[in-house]
């Protein structure tokens, strides 16, 4: 058997009761943080919560090599995903080859940064489109992809979640200071300026913590703003309702000068 379990949004706490119970029946346990980390917990935390020994396993080790489901050939294995385990499509390949080997598998669902961040942006989650990534950029690498989405998005009346790119074997984790010099390249170099200075944009940081950052202005003044530790997200709103222009205002600390124009 192959257990993929949840570790949800922050720290040890967010793992589900059922996801502990499947974790004692496990002979070895494996975790993988290159597709998100636990910013408020340490690998020695989990451990002590769960009374596992925990490997860390590579990107390479679970999609190349498949550590994980040799072992599963044999014994009860688990792996342990931050947030829900199967929004990474690399889990879902996990899934689909076990099948093929024979190997029965079973999902223990967590908290998501895709269910988090609508609901701590006061906005409605059947309102969006799209889900958007920003990758890090080079001096050769460059996309406007993530930019093209975010607009089509707006012209949809749609509003756009964007996650930020992380390398975590660098430690490196965009931040949404990052994330919106981003669209302003992008706009700049598309010429297009659906996503300017002016656009309403959200922050979100640090989701599932006891205080998670939520700060919605104009890019022109988020920008300039330090948002703290990682994790971050962005959400750009498409039109809003007058409830979610409100939450906007009195919980984000938006203009209301900008959500107003913003509502129908």
């Amino acid at each position: 058997m192959l257990y993929i379990i949840g570790l949800g949004l922050y720290d040890e706490n967010d793992i589900s009761v059922k996801g502990l119970k499947a974790l004692k029946a496990c002979s070895r346990v494996y975790a993988e943080f290159y597709t998100a980390i636990l910013q408020g917990a340490s690998l020695s935390a989990i451990e002590e919560l769960t009374g596992k020994d925990i490997d860390i396993l590579r990107r390479e080790e679970i999609e190349e090599e498949r550590i994980p489901l040799l072992e599963a050939e044999k014994s009860d294995v688990a792996l342990l995903v931050p947030g829900d385990p199967l929004v990474a499509t690399t889990h879902t390949e996990l899934i689909l080859d076990a099948r093929r080997r024979g190997i029965e598998t079973r999902v223990i669902h967590a908290s998501s940064i895709i269910s988090a961040a609508p609901g701590l942006a006061g906005l409605q989650a059947y309102k969006f489109g799209r889900i958007i990534t920003v990758p890090f950029t080079s001096e050769n690498y460059f996309p406007t992809s993530p930019y093209v989405n975010i607009r089509d998005n707006l012209e949809r009346d749609s509003h756009s979640l964007v996650l930020l790119d992380i390398e975590a074997h660098k430690r490196r984790y965009m931040t949404a200071n990052e994330g919106l010099e981003y669209l302003l390249r992008a706009s700049e170099k598309l010429g297009d300026d659906t996503i300017n200075e002016k656009t309403l944009a959200v922050v979100i940081a640090r989701a599932g913590s006891e205080r998670p950052l939520v700060r919605a202005d104009a890019i022109s003044s988020l920008i300039k703003e330090d948002f703290g530790d990682p994790l971050h997200c962005l959400v750009v709103p498409g039109a809003l309702h007058f409830i979610e222009a409100e939450y906007l205002v009195e919980v984000a600390g938006a203009p209301r000068s900008i959500v107003e124009g913003m509502i129908i």
